[in-house]
């Protein structure tokens, strides 16, 4: 078997992998439930800050950025039956470009499923105590609360997990399906949807312009248009835990895209055109699917309304948990992390230490912001910065994603390939390109994004130190890494 002459391998031994194993349990709706589940709180709440540079900006934006994701999804249901290892975007990636390609790939993915929950359980302290009426001083319990139940919940067993992942994934879709039938007799979308201008004041008889401030706002809504689709790719980190990834990895990621496709495009028409609401006030809104339920429904029931917002947020919190935890056992155990990251529960065959692990850093940073920065800079720090290293993390592994998709078609033709993306190549090199002007326009139009961007840097910078004199010289040939370099062994003899 050729070895790439720019790492080598540790020799282990069958008990090696018998501490590393996983339990094979969902089906094409597990499947389902777990992609939709990680995206539906952006269905919630960020996606309407776009909203500040006019309905038509957001409304196009959005068609671009889930044609990116449509093109990600497809390449990704080729990918994931043709190659259904737990490394996903790093297993894609290294089967393409090699191990260095691979950790990148890996690193960048690490980033968006550390750093999304910290987000993610943020807000929902920040709803929490509202709903309680507990003193911002105690959000970093409500965080830590979270954080122990979700992940003790996800450790307990894959058949739990993925139980939970389905009812709360269904809680709120049916939340924003009762908020759809409840806005058709409340809007006006004339009057509400279309009441920015073009200097981006609000206009008060509103039948403002369909581009206020022309197509340099449909770039600015991008990012947040983002939000509707953001994690939909975690889905392959299932692979190993699939009863059957062949046949229900494709039918489960495009299910799910579609389900959010819907979603996305029902809640961007109604929740602006609510009377009262409207497109100015959703622009700099930390809520605005609750501002729609005071609307329709008034102010007596916002502590009943926060706790269905809420339900949003754990549906979410409580998948990327999952995902994180697959994310970093994959790479551990292949020896791109250290190893001991990979070790899973003897009796549950769940990835404990991975889950706990990356918990327990994102709860170190979230603490050090609180406490090293003050309450207030703090927590714009975390709903800030954070975030928006996770969407850096995102878009990269989106790029490197679709790259692989090309260079596997170019490099593997022979390889089994279950389900053929139908829009191919193009499809990949669309979400290239479109990943590339979301990344480009970040950089050069949001000072905050910038300085989140230097510390995935320098995150990026202390992992490859690791990893060019460390880490590739002891990696391990786990069923990625066997299946790249058995490839690699044909293509070269073909």
């Amino acid at each position: 078997m050729a070895k790439p002459s720019s790492v080598s391998y540790t020799k282990v031994d069958q008990g090696y992998f018998e501490k590393r194993g996983l339990r094979r349990y969902a089906g094409v709706w597990s499947l389902w439930a777990l992609g939709v589940g990680a995206v539906i709180s952006g269905h919630f709440s960020g996606w309407n800050l776009g909203l500040a540079n006019g309905w038509g900006s957001m409304l196009i934006a959005t068609i671009i950025i889930a044609i990116m994701y449509l093109g990600l999804t497809y390449s990704i249901a080729e990918m994931s039956p043709a190659l259904p290892h737990t490394g996903a975007a790093y297993s894609f990636a290294r089967s393409a470009m090699g191990p260095w390609g691979g950790f990148l790939t890996g690193l960048s993915e690490n980033v968006e499923y550390v750093l999304t929950p910290a987000v993610i359980v943020f807000f929902i302290g920040s709803y929490m105590s509202s709903i309680f009426g507990t003193p911002d001083a105690m959000q970093p319990l409500w965080w830590i609360g979270f954080y122990v139940v979700f992940v003790g919940l996800n450790i307990v067993g894959v058949e739990l997990s993925f139980k939970v992942t389905l009812v709360v994934t269904l809680l709120a879709l049916a939340i924003l399906v009762v908020f759809w039938f409840s806005a058709f007799g409340h809007i006006d979308f004339a009057r509400w949807a279309m009441n920015v201008g073009a200097d981006g004041a609000e206009l008060a008889e509103g039948n403002g312009p369909f581009l206020p401030k022309g197509y340099v706002g449909v770039l600015a809504a991008m990012p947040f248009a983002v939000w509707l689709f953001l994690a939909i790719e975690q889905l392959p980190l299932a692979a190993e835990e699939s009863m059957d990834p062949k046949r229900d990895m494709p039918k489960g990621i495009i299910a799910g895209m579609f389900t959010l496709i819907v979603s996305a495009f029902m809640i961007l028409w109604l929740n602006p055109s609510v009377a009262g609401v409207g497109s100015f006030a959703l622009g700099s809104s930390g809520e605005p699917l609750l501002d729609g339920f005071r609307a329709i429904y008034g102010e007596g029931t916002a502590k009943l309304l926060a706790l269905v917002a809420v339900l949003g947020l754990v549906a979410s919190f409580h998948t990327i948990i999952f995902a994180k935890g697959r994310q970093i056992f994959s790479l551990g155990r292949a020896g791109y992390f250290l190893p001991w990251l990979s070790l899973t529960h003897g009796e549950r065959k769940t990835p404990h230490v991975a889950m706990v692990t990356g918990s327990i850093l994102a709860l170190a940073v979230m603490l050090a912001l609180w406490f090293g920065l003050g309450q207030e800079r703090g927590g714009k720090v975390i709903g800030g910065t954070l975030l928006n290293m996770a969407v850096f993390g995102a878009m990269f592994s989106y790029f490197m994603q679709a790259l692989s998709f090309i260079m596997l078609r170019r490099r593997m033709p022979h390889i089994a390939r279950p389900y053929v993306s139908p829009l191919g190549v193009p499809g990949a090199a669309l979400t290239m390109v479109i990943a590339l002007v979301t990344l480009y326009f970040q950089l050069t139009g949001d000072p905050t994004y910038t300085v989140g961007v230097m510390w995935v840097a320098a995150w990026f910078a202390i992992w490859i130190v690791y990893f060019a004199l460390v880490g590739r010289h002891r990696l391990i040939l786990s069923p990625e890494e066997e299946f790249a370099m058995e490839q690699l062994d044909k293509v070269s003899h073909s």
